[in-house]
């Protein structure tokens, strides 16, 4: 393994250096851009937000601010093709028309800033927030930072609730209806998939969101890890100069509290910036899973009844954890910044909890009852974890080419997890004796990544990008479970493992973009090396996997006039079993129900193309399509006659075709709407426990967000969504939808936030699904607490001009996702 990943890495690196330094007898230097920005009555703006846009796809490149008298300048960017945009806190966002700039440098007309509805003066104070949806050349941006909707609630309530986005029962994240996507926060790739990663999201407070990016079809200098694309969740981070801090608290009532408080400062001047945040949550839910299961005798093409069973589980479960980060910015020059940044997860005690029962009655085929019984579950979590990141960035100032810029990062991530189960089963029927078994698991989990990338501009319409990255997981877990009847322990062999898990993966790409007057194209190849080993130490069931992909993807777009822009893209994906799909552990669901992970799992590949057109920048239609081969699905299929197991599977094929409407509507100077659609068919083609899936089901996805300017410093928001039945593997999932609404006033001038919200208001969310087989049926029902009442204070202190920062991405963002 070792000489392939050294023969690897050094073609990789060569290709990035031979790349690096061809370029450069062909770049051109590229002049400064300047210009001023006035109010509707002619008033310079102090401090405004300029941002230099990548006219191709709106790609930020450089952030600078107005001065006192309103001029602002863009220090010799790359030569290229761009747009720029204007904020100011009080006023409507300005978008320039596309430009080109070039050697000459370019003076921009002076730019204009009109007054916001939501503007309301006091003194020299203004309040107002960004539009909660914004839709941009290749993403969509939600701007939960300032939405009453985020108020005390979660990351995946907020995320939930994007438009495109859905969570199924077993907590799978899906866009435009599709799953087998990659997950960011502030660049670092989450080291989890399903259930975990929903309860990582359901833990981090909505408050520390700044936005969520949803990109359906990422370009080459990503990661080629998810078919569905990239979730993109950036953190909030002061921009202010000097001193500078909030407070933001949250009490928020369901059927039971939840409590949550951010505690945010930051110190910036010249050259140097410190931060560090600290959240407490104390949360306590319940959550309602009931399960009814028919199990037939297979008798020629009419299978006989043979018995049912109906268990009824609810949950309750209590958890306070404390999350942290610190790091510092600091410019050695002018064109070079280091970084870092340490971030962690604390659990202090008592260590989160829960405890559930069950009841469970087995029949026969005539509807007898045969067994009956309760159970009484407890389980116990430890899961703390720390990260790491150092960062570097240097832009080359050399008047004899194209601005050039070269960014590194060197990222290490250490998860430790304690899991304890046990579960005690009391008979109801016959003078069977009371039984318990119990788990004890043990994970560490550690991650270990260097990445480097490369911008320059080889004229003033091309913009050459190149990169490499190199990462390392090892995963060790350990489970022991033990039976206790009559008072004697055992030792439970066919649940208790040991499995050992390492993987390194190594990537290099390039990717150019080149505009042609009303025309820009870019193309990207990525190559990523994957060498893995799975070792079971009880059973010595191991694997391997050895193998080399290449990634290609391209991207038109064309603006045909002023009101009409049309694009189109085309690229090849992959989806990695994530660490805990691949682990055979089980873990008790309830007496008849395990999950478990599956070794035997591989890769799946997928082909993505979409057409769009955009009408006004405004509204945008989109038809995607691509097909998946080896779609990994969670399944929940007959073990025996009265259990069931639910674990994860590749099938054979998966189709998808959708049609996707985006339309935000302003009514006068108080109303904003944005309106999302996606209609959608998935076909799947598999085969698993004797059934035969040859099928698929039209289905529709829609989502409308109302955002009300309400006047002296009132504002409000409405939320409502809708998600068609739809099939998804073996499942068939009934429709559900929420409605949600938040009101916010201004407090202390301009320095505080009272916010009232509240969610799933109907409580129409619960999530239905059958899963059917020739032998076997299962109805499934979850509820959870969704319906809940929250009153939010956030109060900011310190200096409240503003400078500009870089949002840091770290070199382990793929791993990341999908660690545990």
């Amino acid at each position: 393994m070792c000489t392939r990943l050294i023969v690897f890495i050094a073609k990789s690196l060569a290709l990035l250096m031979l790349s690096l330094a061809a370029p450069v007898a062909l770049a051109q230097n590229a002049g400064s851009i300047t210009g001023t920005v006035r109010t509707a009555e002619g008033k310079p703006i102090d401090y405004a937000t300029l941002t230099l846009h990548h006219a191709a796809d709106s790609a930020v490149v450089k952030t600078e601010f107005s001065d006192a008298s309103g001029a602002f300048r863009f220090e010799r960017p790359p030569a290229g093709r761009y747009r720029l945009s204007a904020t100011q806190v009080g006023f409507v966002r300005y978008w320039s028309e596309p430009f080109t700039l070039s050697t000459n440098g370019l003076a921009l007309p002076s730019i204009t800033l009109q007054a916001s509805a939501a503007t309301q003066l006091k003194e020299v104070q203004v309040v107002a927030q960004k539009p909660l949806f914004e839709r941009l050349a290749d993403r969509t941006v939600v701007n939960v930072e300032g939405s009453t909707l985020a108020a005390g609630n979660t990351a995946l309530d907020v995320l939930s609730r994007s438009p495109g986005v859905t969570v199924d029962a077993n907590d799978n994240l899906a866009l435009r209806g599709r799953q087998g996507l990659l997950v960011l926060i502030d660049g670092k790739r989450q080291p989890m998939t399903g259930s975990e990663l929903a309860d990582y999201l359901r833990v981090l407070p909505a408050d520390q969101l700044k936005n969520i990016e949803l990109i359906t079809n990422p370009p080459a200098k990503y990661d080629a890890q998810g078919g569905a694309g990239i979730i993109a969740i950036n953190l909030k981070k002061d921009q202010r100069l000097g001193t500078n801090g909030s407070l933001n608290t949250s009490y928020g009532r369901g059927k039971y509290g939840k409590f949550t408080s951010t505690l945010s400062g930051n110190h910036r001047r010249e050259g140097l910036n410190l931060f560090t945040s600290a959240t407490y949550t104390r949360r306590n839910s319940f959550g309602i899973r009931n399960t009814y299961r028919y199990f037939y005798e297979p008798q020629g093409d009419n299978p006989v009844l043979d018995g049912t069973s109906d268990q009824r589980n609810y949950l309750t479960g209590q958890d306070h954890f404390l999350i942290y980060k610190l790091g510092a910015d600091v410019n050695l020059s002018k064109n070079t910044t280091i970084g870092a940044v340490l971030a962690g997860f604390a659990v202090p005690n008592p260590h989160p909890r829960g405890a559930g029962t069950n009841t469970s009655t087995f029949y026969d085929g005539s509807g007898q009852v045969q067994n009956y019984y309760t159970a009484r579950s407890t389980s116990e979590g430890y899961n703390p974890n720390i990260t790491g990141n150092l960062n570097f960035k240097h832009t080359f100032a050399n008047a004899a080419a194209g601005s050039r810029e070269l960014t590194a990062d060197v990222d290490y991530a250490r998860y430790d997890t304690r899991r304890l189960q046990s579960q005690t089963i009391l008979p109801e029927l016959g003078n069977l004796p009371e039984s318990t078994i119990t788990g004890d698991q043990t994970s560490l989990l550690t991650i270990q990544a260097l990445k480097a990338d490369y911008t320059q501009a080889l004229n003033a319409q091309t913009r050459l990008e190149a990169g490499a990255k190199t990462s390392r997981v090892y995963s060790d877990n350990d489970v022991l479970f033990e039976n206790t009847v009559n008072d004697v322990t055992t030792t439970n062999l066919g649940l208790t493992n040991h499995f050992r898990y390492d993987e390194v993966i190594s990537a290099a790409y390039l990717n150019l973009n080149r505009t042609a007057g009303k025309l820009n194209v870019q193309a990207g190849l990525r190559g990523e090396h994957t060498y893995a080993v799975g070792k079971q130490v009880v059973s010595d069931d191991n694997f391997q996997r050895n193998y080399y992909q290449l990634f290609p993807s391209a991207a038109l777009k064309y603006t045909a006039s002023d009101q009409h822009e049309l694009g189109a893209s085309l690229s090849r994906r992959i989806n990695r079993p994530s660490y805990r799909q691949l682990n055979p552990f089980r873990s008790i669901i309830d007496p008849a129900t395990y999950a478990k992970g599956n070794p035997n799992l591989r890769p799946e590949t997928s082909y993505n193309v979409e057409l769009t057109h955009t009408f006004k920048q405004k509204f945008t239609t989109a038809l995607s399509y691509s097909i998946t081969r080896s779609p990994i699905t969670d399944v929940a299929y007959p073990e025996t006659d009265t259990t069931t197991v639910s674990t994860y599977v590749n099938l054979t094929r998966q189709h998808y075709l959708a049609l996707t409407f985006t339309a935000p509507i302003t009514v006068g100077k108080w109303l904003n709407i944005y309106n999302n659609a996606v209609f959608y068919y998935i076909h799947f083609e598999g085969n698993l426990a004797g059934t035969s899936l040859n099928k698929g089901r039209p289905a529709f996805s829609l989502s409308s967000n109302s955002t009300l300017t309400l006047g002296k410093g009132w504002s409000g928001e409405l939320n409502a969504s809708y998600e068609s039945r739809q099939q998804v593997g073996y499942f068939d999932f009934r429709p559900f939808g929420q409605l949600n609404v938040g009101l916010q006033k201004a407090v202390f001038g301009t320095k505080g936030t009272l916010k009232l919200a509240a969610t799933d208001i109907l409580y129409t969310s619960p999530l239905r699904a059958t899963s059917l087989y020739n032998n076997y049926r299962q109805d499934l029902y979850l509820r959870r607490d969704s319906r809940v009442v929250t009153l939010s204070l956030a109060w900011r202190f310190g200096n409240d001009k503003l400078t500009a920062a870089g949002q840091r991405k770290s070199g382990a963002e793929d791993e990341k996702r999908r660690a545990q």
